[in-house]
């Protein structure tokens, strides 16, 4: 979209965005051609036809659309590189301020998914090459875009083995470009107590790194008790089911606690129903819960923050008021310092007209 049709025109953080669901069509075509990798389509048309999509499937379904591109940029130095520093430069046209982008070192370093002892790594690039490469292309989209972004690690709930390694990269990585943790994959996959997700999260919480979960997306409002309570979640991606447990969304209304919700991604996911008219960022948004607007993978999605903004707007009654509380809450939230957190709300506040705490 272009700057003149946007649906909100002032400064936006974004929260939830998935790097390898961000890729440029282009690039992965040039990746492609590069190393040799078959792709399904060799035209942008031909790719988007095999990688988006624009009608509901099932969770595996959208899974299986990264199968079609990733091989193309996993392991790769210069395309890790590159997709970060891009990622930074589309979010800038989109008037993104700040972006936390989220993703796993393991998978863009192409590990293998079979199990194998933590610190043998078999992949074309080890996960601590992979998080340096990210944020050497984020720090120098920084310097480019005049944007703020930074990142964060995810654990895969199939995968238990990789997760020491995540929470020790967060830490070597801790306020150089990496915030964060979290987990991300099946909801069906629970965390037990003596897992290696639960160590993980321990051992964040004992550093100081902050911590987000996906939960209660797919998955019931159990999911997001898991989080909150075992894990010590400070945030949750998505949430939307948290509306079935009435007293647990009581709860978590009073302890402000922040949903990073993506209203595309849960109408193609089917994590909501098809209805945006009673989406839960509708319930959400009358509660005056703690929420934030995002895009999840805009790539699968074909789409841009303009297209989450809209469908709020279009389909929920969005005001210009509402888009500013949304994106001052996305900021107090954000796994920023404190003295930077709040250099970035001065910059809301100052754009949007407002007092300082007035939200």
């Amino acid at each position: 979209m272009e700057r003149g049709v946007r649906v909100f025109e002032d400064p936006k953080v974004e929260l939830h965005v998935h790097l390898d669901g961000a890729i440029r069509p282009e690039t992965i075509l040039h990746f492609g051609r590069k190393r040799g990798v078959p792709l399904p389509g060799s035209t942008v048309d031909d790719l988007l036809k095999h990688v988006s999509y624009k009608t509901p499937l099932t969770l595996t379904q959208f899974l299986e659309k990264f199968n079609h591109y990733m091989p193309a940029i996993a392991g790769d130095r210069e395309a890790v590189r590159r997709i970060a520093y891009e990622l930074v430069e589309t979010k800038a046209k989109e008037g993104v301020i700040y972006v936390e982008v989220r993703y796993s070192p393991h998978l863009l370093a192409n590990c293998s998914v079979d199990p194998i002892p933590w610190g043998q790594t078999e992949g074309d690039l080890t996960p601590d090459e992979v998080v340096n490469l990210v944020n050497q292309g984020l720090q120098d989209g920084e310097r480019d875009f005049r944007i703020k972004a930074r990142s964060i690690l995810c654990c895969m709930r199939h995968m238990p083995s990789w997760s020491p390694e995540v929470v020790e990269l967060c830490k070597k990585y801790q306020n150089n470009s990496v915030v964060a943790i979290d987990l991300a994959g099946d909801e069906s996959l629970k965390v037990e107590d003596s897992s290696e997700h639960k160590k993980a999260y321990e051992e964040a919480e004992r550093c100081g790194i902050h911590r987000t979960v996906h939960a209660g997306e797919a998955g019931p409002p159990a999911m997001i008790k898991e989080a909150v309570y075992l894990l010590k979640a400070e945030r949750i991606g998505h949430g939307y089911h948290v509306l079935d447990d009435p007293e647990l969304y009581k709860e978590l209304l009073r302890a402000k606690m922040h949903f990073e919700v993506c209203p595309w991604s849960s109408y193609l996911t089917g994590a909501c129903l098809p209805d945006f008219g009673k989406h839960p960022v509708a319930q959400f948004r009358k509660d005056r819960a703690n929420y934030s607007i995002n895009t999840d993978d805009p790539l699968i999605f074909n789409s841009n923050i303009d297209k989450d903004y809209s469908i709020v707007k279009d389909y929920m009654g969005f005001t210009e008021e509402e888009f500013k509380r949304v994106n001052i809450n996305a900021a107090q939230s954000s796994f920023l310092p404190e003295k930077e957190k709040q250099e970035l709300l001065n910059k809301l506040y100052e754009a949007y007209g407002m007092v300082p705490n007035a939200s």
